[in-house]
């Protein structure tokens, strides 16, 4: 099981980037996957997740209305949509397979390597 997150990059506050989570050598649609991340000397936090089918969404409080998940099968890939980002949103982002969401409370099966994400003017 591989997962290879991208994506991230440097973006002004208010800007959007969008994150990729594409997995190999295992069908995607048969796990939740999750977003967590982790900012300079702060604990991984649970940012978002999506079960399989049917697609259900979930967010922490702190990004809920900015940030959006979704997932394509054809592709293999989950995406996190990061819109009107704050520089508190500044951290190593990383994608992870889970048995199912359940909140703050998912826990990964498979974790992806990281992607950098910077928020600064």
């Amino acid at each position: 099981v591989q997962l290879q997150a991208s994506g991230g990059g440097l973006v002004q506050p208010g800007g959007s980037l969008r994150l990729s989570c594409a997995a190999s050598r295992f069908a995607l649609d048969y796990y939740a996957i999750a977003w967590f991340r982790q900012a300079p000397g702060k604990e991984r936090e649970w940012v978002s997740c999506i079960s399989g089918s049917p697609a259900s969404t979930e967010y922490a409080d702190s990004v809920k209305g900015r940030f959006t998940i979704s997932r394509r099968n054809a592709k293999n890939t989950v995406y996190l949509q990061m819109d009107s980002l704050k520089s508190e949103d500044t951290a190593v982002y990383y994608c992870a397979a889970t048995a199912g969401c359940a909140g703050s409370n998912t826990v990964p099966v498979y974790w992806g390597q990281g992607t950098q994400v910077t928020v600064s003017s």
